[in-house]
């Protein structure tokens, strides 16, 4: 057999096997042996791909609709183990800040005590040197006499900071 009839032979092999879809036209190229009866086939091997493709467009649809469900249901449950690790860490952290609450109103009340043993002009001495929010607490927590004769001790410039303070703090309405 010559070389061009064995390409031919070859390619009409090759065609047929790679294209199940073009049956007649691969049929009349395998039977023939020849590259030239195949090239007078194109609009129908064409049609026939075309048949094809339109009868497996729904199998196919189908499938990459489940390809899809499937990777969003994998997305959901991972989805929704990252939402279960959060809520577990928000928890921690809740309980967390609970116990710091705890621990620091322990604090305050210690603190608030220690202020209300004190002489009212070492006290007012001490809280000047605070931050006023924290001089501003203390003295909400103190008794109204207590906070009064340590605001009398204060200067006059720093007893009204922390006037204007608790005035804030004592205000009823949201200031959003």
């Amino acid at each position: 057999m010559s070389a061009p009839a064995r390409l031919a032979r070859t390619a009409a092999t090759f065609l047929l096997g790679a294209s199940a879809a073009a049956g007649i036209g691969m049929a009349t190229l395998a039977a023939t042996g020849t590259l030239a009866a195949a090239q007078n086939l194109p609009g129908q091997v064409t049609d026939e791909i075309r048949e094809f493709c339109a009868n497996i467009v729904d199998a196919a649809r189908d499938r990459r609709y489940a390809v899809q469900t499937r990777e969003l249901d994998n997305l959901r449950a991972e989805i929704d183990e990252r939402i279960a690790a959060l809520e577990t860490k928000r928890a921690e952290y809740e309980e967390w800040l609970a116990r710091r609450n705890e621990v620091i109103n322990r604090a305050e009340d210690s603190v608030v005590g220690i202020y209300s043993r004190m002489r009212p002009d070492a006290a007012a001495e001490r809280m000047s040197q605070l931050d006023e929010n924290l001089a501003a607490a203390i003295l909400l927590k103190l008794n109204s006499r207590q906070a009064g004769i340590i605001l009398n001790e204060m200067d006059s410039r720093s007893a009204a900071r922390l006037t204007s303070i608790i005035a804030d703090v004592a205000k009823s309405e949201d200031p959003t």
